[in-house]
């Protein structure tokens, strides 16, 4: 591992601890020339499913792309960084649950509607009335008056 101080690549690692609901190895490291200390990650990465489209285009899956969904829904809400980092692995870890090839979108936005509503009932409206595309005021209304109370 490079040193981030110095670009040096002989570096020690000091501990080892999982994190992240064990998915996640967190690393103390130290380099050998500088002595200055860093932390690093480390984590599988696996592929996910390509996503099927409503107009039937597959496209790969895109983590960038889900999380800004959620961001969008978020915005200007009292929801820590965190909590949002927790949800996109949720929806990560039952994709590939899961184990199929594909993934329609209908399914992958239930799931985002699903966390957010964990989350917050403003981002999840704000979502779901995006995704679900409503016709009208008795539909959006229906999905708020189903919404567990807090």
């Amino acid at each position: 591992m490079r040193c981030p101080f110095c670009a040096d690549q002989d570096t020690r690692v000091i501990d080892s601890r999982l994190s992240n609901e064990g998915d996640q190895v967190r690393r103390r490291r130290e380099c050998n020339t500088c002595k200055e200390r860093f932390t690093t990650y480390e984590f599988a990465e696996i592929g996910l499913p390509p996503v099927i489209k409503r107009n039937g285009v597959r496209e790969t899956f895109n983590e960038a792309k889900l999380r800004g969904g959620m961001l969008r829904a978020l915005e200007k809400r009292p929801v820590s960084s965190d909590a949002i980092e927790a949800a996109v692995m949720r929806i990560k870890k039952a994709l590939m649950a899961r184990g199929e090839r594909e993934i329609q979108a209908n399914d992958l936005g239930e799931l985002v509607m699903k966390e957010l509503s964990l989350l917050d009932h403003v981002a999840f409206v704000r979502f779901a009335s995006v995704y679900r595309s409503f016709q009208d005021v008795s539909e959006f209304t229906d999905m708020i008056n189903n919404l567990p109370k807090p």
